[in-house]
Parts: C-alpha cells; structure tokens; sequence
C-alpha cells in the first residue's frame, strides 16, 4: 500500500467549504461477524468497477480491515472513530477531508449497530460512539447486514427492532447474507419489505470462496501476500451478481448536503524557514499499521516522507527522524533479523541520538529479540528488553493516556487517546528504563505505564491517531528539524 494524497484538499481548501454534497452510506450489523467486511469490500470493488471514485471509510480503530477497503476501492482508506475525534465537528471535518473527489463514501461499521465507546460527557447510558450515532451525526443512511443463518420471518422483529431502538436512526435499507437459497431469500424479503417498509438490497449466499484468511488479531493484511487478492474479486464478483447497486447508490445519493466546521480537521501551515526534514517510515509486509491521516499530519507540518523496507534496504537512507508503526514483526520475524545491516544501523542511529517514534511492532523491532514458543529471532537491539509472544491478548481496546515523562515529542500534561491490541509482552526489562505515558484507561506495558523513552526514542504499545493526539505531528517534525540543523 503506497501514500496516496491526491484525493486529500489542501488545508485552505478544505477550511473554505461550508458545505459539502457527499453521497454515502454506512454498513452496519446487528452484531460483530454478520460479514459486513465481506459485503463492504465487494460493494466497494463493484462501484469502482463503474468507473466511480470510492472513497471507503471505517468506523473504530482498525489497520486491517482498511488494508482489504483500500485494495477494492483504490483509494486508502480512512478511520472515523468517535472516541479518537472527541467530538461531532471534529468527526464531520475528517469526514469532509477524506471525501473530497469521491463520487461516493462506503463506511463500514464496527460491532453491533448499537455498541460503542461511550464518549466523556455521555450519559450512562448513552453509547454515542456507536455506528448509529456517526451515522446520525454524518445523516449518512444504514444498510443493515443481516446474517440470516436459521432465521425466517423473524428476520422483520429484529430489523424493526433496529429502527425502533434510537429515534433518528436512519435504516435505509437490508443486506441479506447467509442466505440459503432462493426460497429462504423470498421469505426473508417479504418479511423484510411487508413489515419494516424498507427494501432489500441484495442477498449474499452461503460460499466459502467468500472468506478471507484471518489469525490472533483479526483478518490478515491484504499487503502480506499477493496470493490473497482473489478475495477481494471473488467478494466483487458476488456483489455484481447479488446486490442492487443502482438501488443502493440512489439511498446514498439521497444524504443531505453537510455542513463541514471551519476548522475542517486542520494541522498548522508548514513552515518555509528551513528545508522540510525528512523522516523516514518503515513501510513493507511487516510494518503496515499507519492512518493515512498520520502520514497527512506529518506531511501537513512541514515533514518529507521517505519509505524504507526493512527487508530490502541494507542502512538506513538519510533521515532525521524515524517512524515505525504497528504490523506482524513476529510472522517475519526470521527475515527481519537476517537484514543485519539495517538493524545495525537503527541502532547505531538511536544510540547517536536520532529521533525515534514506534509503536508495538516497531517497539518489538527496537526490542533485542522477538520469542515466539521454540524460536526466536534477534531484532535492533536498542531498547533493553526482549519480547515474549503470548496465546492471549495482552492488551485490546482504548487507551487514555497523560504525558507525565519526559520525552522527544509531547509536552507535560498533553491528553493522549488511542488504542492497543497485541499479543505480546515485554520481558528482561531494565527496571530503571524510564516511561511518558501514564495510562487512565488501557494496559499498555502493565502497572498502569506505556511509553518507553531511551535517548530520543519513544515507542509504545499505545496506536496513535493524528485526532486524538493533538501535537504529535508537530512534535516529531520539529525534533527532527532540529537534528536536521545539528548535522
């Protein structure tokens, strides 16, 4: 997956718009695995195959999901997550950002229809971080993916239901999935359209050929492997085949105009006072957990992007500071220690002071070795650390963190919120290595701490996004204009 921005306004732009007409539509479910994945990817991939500009969004924290969205719309997906954003105008502008250029916005949802974060200030409650509630806040009409596995005419109770449930919900229409045959869908759609008053857009059928290969963390990236792009055309095929597509673009082109906020999720103007630095990204089938809206923040404060394969590239390019995301280090992690060169020289970089920002596949390849069971593969060795790979997840779901420590990028006292899940711990950990992080919500490295800080390094299990932690950016184009002027 490579940095595409030419869909993205320029800040100006973007903060002249009062309104913007943006057709869309939200996939939701009534519960998590009703196959809204498989529906959405297909229903992407069939609306690109017309020639239209799909612009995909996900609701919550998600790299993976996006990675497949991406592929079958050929634009990079985009997170809108309630909990990252803080409020509605901040929601709406990101919104308005990515769907620049689009001919039409497809946001997947997560979980049930209904489940969500609860935000600060909601009642109790009140789940406004749930799919209906980004859905209310874009007026951006559901189509509800129902699996219909064992179900007949009950299909209608739980469907009106879902409308009933919160006033101003607006469910626009049902995806049938799972479905038997052509009799069971005619039952399961004169139930649908003779007692909810809303229509079925399509019926995917039971099939295998369907599914995507997925392991302890969810579905796996679509960049690993190229052996795993018949999925998206196999979901393609099916949506041509199984869906109203005209249908279901004339529900999303029925969305009202929005009001995008003047600030339209903006980040300070670049500065022309001195060359941009440039920082270098660690991008391959290893290291593929970043928002595209990280990479804006970074490019919007002034910073070059410069991609590197921890495979391929034997040292470092010239850089002046270093960013490594999330990803599988563990499936890799034998051809990751076999580039000796480049994990000799991270190191080399970090211990001469280098600034450094990773996040849990980047902490474990800044960790001395990944342990997984029998085997283990030494890694850059410049945090004092191992890491252990686990059964279980170690940690799954929001974080909330203060910035307590010093560190190269955040002030004191700066409010972090994002999220974790991984499978891993960290073992052989000096006792005096200090941390910046200190966590009101999440696990982190346990005891309640995450943000490990060695040298100008700052590497956590902690996942940022550009909404939620305000100054990141900033922060790390800054340090690394600095050490750009100090060599």
């Amino acid at each position: 997956m490579s940095q595409n921005n030419d869909h993205a306004p320029s800040n100006t732009q973007n903060a002249a718009r009062s309104t913007q007409h943006a057709a869309r539509i939200i996939l939701g479910a009534p519960q998590g695995r009703s196959g809204k994945t498989t529906v959405t990817l297909g229903l992407c991939a069939a609306l690109a195959g017309r020639g239209l500009a799909v612009q995909p969004f996900k609701k919550g924290p998600d790299y993976i999901d996006p990675s497949w969205l991406t592929e079958a719309a050929g634009r990079p997906c985009r997170t809108l997550d309630p909990f990252f954003c803080g409020d509605d105008e901040t929601l709406v502008a990101s919104f308005g950002r990515g769907a620049a250029g689009a001919d039409i916005c497809v946001i997947e949802g997560n979980h049930g229809l209904y489940d969500g974060q609860r935000l600060p200030g909601a009642d109790d409650d009140e789940e406004n971080g749930s799919t209906a509630a980004v859905a209310r806040t874009l007026a951006a009409p559901i189509l509800l993916v129902v699996n219909t596995a064992r179900m007949g005419r009950s299909i209608a109770a739980l469907v009106h239901g879902y409308q009933t449930y919160e006033d101003d919900t607006p469910i626009a229409g049902v995806i049938l999935n799972n479905v038997a045959n052509s009799r069971h869908e005619a039952k399961l759609r004169h139930a649908v359209e003779r007692d909810c008053g809303i229509p079925v857009l399509g019926a995917f059928p039971r099939s295998d050929a369907l599914a995507i290969p997925d392991r302890h963390l969810g579905l796996i990236p679509r960049v690993e492997d190229d052996r795993l792009a018949p999925a998206v055309e196999a979901c393609r095929a099916a949506a041509e085949l199984n869906l109203d597509l005209d249908g279901i673009l004339a529900i999303a082109r029925s969305a009202p105009a929005i009001q995008l906020p003047a600030s339209s999720f903006q980040f300070p103007a670049s500065s022309s006072q001195f060359p941009a630095p440039r920082i270098g990204i660690f991008r391959d089938r290893a290291f593929t957990f970043y928002y595209p809206e990280n990479l804006e923040a970074l490019a919007d404060a002034g910073a070059k992007l410069v991609f590197v394969d921890a495979f391929r590239d034997q040292a470092l390019p010239a850089v002046d500071a270093l960013y490594i995301g999330g990803g599988f280090p563990e499936i890799f992690m034998a051809e990751l220690s076999a580039n000796a060169g480049l994990r000799g020289d991270v190191k080399a970089k970090a211990e001469a002071g280098l600034p450094i920002y990773a996040e849990c596949g980047g902490l474990m390849y800044l960790s001395h070795r990944i342990v997984w069971g029998e085997r283990s593969a030494e890694m850059a060795g410049v945090l004092p650390c191992d890491v252990e790979m686990t059964a279980r997840p170690q940690g799954h779901g929001y974080i909330v963190a203060d910035v307590t420590g010093a560190n190269p990028f955040f002030p004191a006292g700066a409010i972090l919120r994002g999220h974790e899940f991984h499978n891993s711990r960290l073992v052989n950990l000096a006792a005096d290595l200090e941390t910046a992080y200190h966590l009101s919500r999440g696990r982190g490295l346990g005891g309640g701490r995450d943000g490990l800080v060695y040298r100008n390094v700052l590497t956590s299990y902690t996942h940022l996004h550009a909404a939620g932690a305000p100054g990141w950016a900033e922060g790390l184009v800054v340090r690394a204009r600095g050490a750009a002027r100090n060599l």
